[in-house]
């Protein structure tokens, strides 16, 4: 089942029947720790609803934190150690790639998160601007995985390989991050066989494509939610983004223009315009 943020209201989803749940506020809707369950009962025996217009889709984002996991793919790993070479940081990802501890970071407030076909940002001091598609977790305020979406962890790879200290400045920016297009809820994790694709289109031609599975996650990602969660509290849950394993060539940067679509079939596609 899929739960929907929208501007008419929300909307749980099964098998593309839509029926329409009540609640006060978003946060109070998916803060439940048996949230596919509540979500069932809630809808169980309900009339279906019109389904919600595209337009109309929302980022399925309240009052929750966006935090994001890096090098836990090899390929992220191999990108970053060559765009910080010159910087003298170039083992640093390697190491994190190997540790046991993962790289965790503050992404985004909600008020820097767009929805489907929002408009996503590239800096204007940077020169070399990616796209990061990502499964995203959505963590219940007790530290369970209870639902998945998809993420776009946008990037300024000059800043970053600059000086490994610059992540902040370019990973954290408005409109830097994107989610959507709802919330698959499950009691069970992926399957490693999950695909995640990434089509970048330019003036009407393919740019880019990429794709990657879940099999080249090298964290568990229930893993990455206890470390999130150590010392740290989220009384309306977070979102955690996993890691990218699909990076372009060091030749490409997006462009004002580009739209960016990225699959996860079980979740959807996540589609944004950088403007």
């Amino acid at each position: 089942m899929k739960l929907h943020r929208t501007t008419r209201g929300f909307y749980a989803s099964e098998n593309d029947v839509f029926y329409s749940v009540a609640s006060p506020s978003w946060d109070e809707l998916i803060a439940r720790e048996d949230l596919s369950d509540d979500i069932e009962t809630l809808v169980r025996g309900a009339k279906p609803a019109a389904a919600p217009a595209p337009e109309d889709i929302l980022p399925p984002i309240g009052s929750q934190e966006v935090w994001a996991a890096g090098v836990t793919y090899y390929r992220s790993r191999d990108a970053r150690m060559q765009e910080s070479k010159s910087a003298g940081g170039g083992s640093f990802y390697d190491r994190v790639y190997a540790a046991e501890r993962p790289e965790l970071f503050f992404k985004a407030m909600p008020h820097k998160v767009v929805g489907p076909n929002g408009k996503v940002a590239i800096r204007d001091d940077a020169s070399w601007s990616v796209p990061e598609p990502e499964l995203t977790l959505f963590i219940s305020p007790g530290g369970k995985i209870a639902a998945y979406t998809i993420g776009n962890d946008m990037s300024s790879r000059d800043i970053e390989g600059e000086n490994p200290l610059y992540l902040p400045q370019a990973k954290v920016y408005d409109r830097s991050c994107a989610l959507g297009p709802c919330l698959l809820l499950a009691s069970e994790p992926l399957a490693d066989s999950t695909t995640i694709e990434i089509e970048i289109v330019r003036a009407a031609k393919r740019e880019f494509f990429g794709s990657t599975t879940l099999k080249e996650l090298k964290r568990d990602p229930k893993e990455l939610a206890t470390y999130l969660y150590s010392n740290s509290s989220f009384p309306y849950g977070c979102f955690l983004l996993t890691g990218t394993g699909i990076v372009p060539p060091d030749s490409f940067t997006l462009q004002p223009g580009d739209e960016i679509r990225i699959a996860i079939p079980p979740i959807g596609t996540l589609t944004n315009r950088v403007g």
